[in-house]
């Protein structure tokens, strides 16, 4: 099945979603936060946190689900330490609240770590630590979600694909991001592909029975598969520790779906660690000889090229997205 696609602008793509999430419950602030972190997630090639999250998202706001109005505020407060409650609403402002509060604390002490709580869907963490990063710091970040991995030997989900990334300053280069799932894909594209009527390759997920799948349906109804089998599954937990028993959230095994509007909110937890280099100019350099090292060995390539490359492309020649996003997006703005 072929998809028909469109062509729009970043800085129109924005303005489409900005609309269309302010016309139904949810702020102008919180709108542009949201329509920002999804338009620069579709120009980075991550079409599971992209378009594709409209509808849902919008679904969920006008259920309260996810609390549209909600302002992020400051829980628990020390001087490298803070939690935050995003106040069951969006991820991105609490986010955006985090690295801000964050990225100023480590610099003062060195370094800050900054827990979410109440919290839900939080797309690309690349993006999230590449602004660490902007700000001349190392980036960590990690996130738990709805049960989708089950631990190894077992067929009941109790883990999200709880993501892990990373992120450094380079001082005349882009960072270097390292973000990944812990599954061997993201869930969201799973969704993208039920959404536009595409199977998915064999290898990303089994179906309830435990049975290898190309469905995304019975995908989406079954478990995915770890990366690195058991030791994938080990990285979720620390995951789920660190983003949930450490906030507050609730674990993956209490949250509702992120796709639908119905139910309580996820109330899902984000982690971060902003570390600021005691040396900055003798770090860089260090890891410049490492990433040449890389760069320069045959066959070999730093994590996040194919990222930058393909956000380079969307700066310049616009986005590709399914037609029917655009359209529905559309309509969306309409209220």
């Amino acid at each position: 099945m072929t998809v028909q696609k469109s062509n729009i602008s970043i800085p129109d793509a924005i303005d489409l979603l900005t609309r269309a999430f302010a016309a139904n419950d949810v702020s102008q602030d919180n709108a542009v936060s949201v329509a920002t972190a999804l338009v620069l997630a579709e120009a980075e090639g991550q079409v599971g946190h992209g378009f594709s999250r409209v509808s849902d998202y919008i679904a969920q706001a006008k259920t309260g689900k996810i609390q549209g109005f909600a302002i992020p505020k400051i829980a628990h407060d020390a001087p490298s330490a803070i939690t935050i409650d995003a106040g069951c609403g969006f991820a991105y402002p609490a986010l955006d609240l985090a690295i801000q509060e964050g990225t100023e604390r480590a610099a003062d002490t060195g370094i800050a770590s900054m827990s979410i709580m109440n919290s839900h869907h939080c797309g690309a963490l690349s993006l999230q630590v590449e602004k660490i990063a902007q700000a001349g710091m190392i980036g960590i970040m990690m996130a738990n979600a709805p049960a989708a991995i089950a631990p190894w030997g077992s067929k009941r989900a109790m883990f999200g694909t709880n993501p892990i990334a990373f992120s450094a300053p380079r001082p005349n280069e882009a960072p270097l991001v390292i973000d990944l799932s812990l599954s061997v894909v993201a869930r969201g594209k799973v969704m993208n592909a039920k959404k536009t009527g595409q199977p998915i390759p064999e290898g990303w997920a089994l179906d309830k029975d435990g049975n290898p799948t190309t469905d995304p349906v019975a995908a989406l109804e079954g478990t995915m598969n770890p990366i690195g089998g058991a030791k994938g599954t080990a990285l979720a937990l620390m995951v789920e520790i660190l983003s949930a028993t450490l906030s507050g959230a609730n674990y993956s095994t209490e949250m509702s779906s992120y796709f639908t509007a119905d139910g309580p909110s996820p109330a899902s937890g984000q982690f971060f660690l902003a570390l600021k280099p005691q040396n900055s100019a003798h770090f860089a350099d260090r890891l410049e000889v490492l990433l040449n090292d890389i760069a320069d060995t045959p066959g070999a390539r730093l994590p996040g090229t194919r990222r930058i490359t393909a956000r380079e492309a969307a700066h310049k020649n616009g986005l590709l997205v399914p037609t029917d996003y655009i359209t529905q997006a559309q309509e969306l703005a309409q209220g």
